[in-house]
């Protein structure tokens, strides 16, 4: 009985995206786990995370009163490329920490309370000269 409405749940989108493109009242589909399609795949996400730093850091030195806005900066636009890559229903929580390069070790650590059915999370590092930066994205379904 559980893969019958898995079945119809492709069809019932395409009508749903057809009638939003031409302006129809849509009504709520009540879809509770994302299709293979759709899901969020660390695969997919890391090179856009990673083409994300390697644009804005290369030539970067670390300066302690610019990293604070060159973080946010960096989580609103991997947020924003995150979106155009097509995860949709997906919300993102995005975690950048970017420090200065003395050869010190770091540690960092999250917990999450999640679906590990439909939910996942990706990661990267970059490093140059001066600084390293760790950036962590949250894919978490929006039931």
């Amino acid at each position: 009985m559980q893969d019958e409405p898995v079945a119809t749940e492709q069809p019932q989108q395409q009508q749903q995206q057809q009638q939003q493109k031409e302006g129809e009242e849509v009504a709520n589909t009540y879809v509770i786990r994302p299709n293979f399609e759709s899901k969020f795949r660390p695969l997919l996400a890391k090179p856009v995370i990673h083409e994300a730093l390697v644009e804005r850091l290369t030539d970067k030195a670390y300066d302690k009163e610019a990293t604070s806005g060159l973080c946010k900066e960096l989580t609103d636009e991997i947020k924003a490329r995150l979106r155009a890559n097509g995860f949709e229903r997906y919300k993102f929580v995005v975690q950048v920490a970017i420090g200065e390069q003395r050869g010190q070790g770091v540690k960092m650590a999250c917990r999450c309370l999640w679906d590990s059915d439909s939910d996942n999370y990706v990661q990267d590092i970059f490093m140059n000269d001066s600084l390293f930066c760790v950036a962590v994205a949250f894919g978490v379904f929006h039931y």
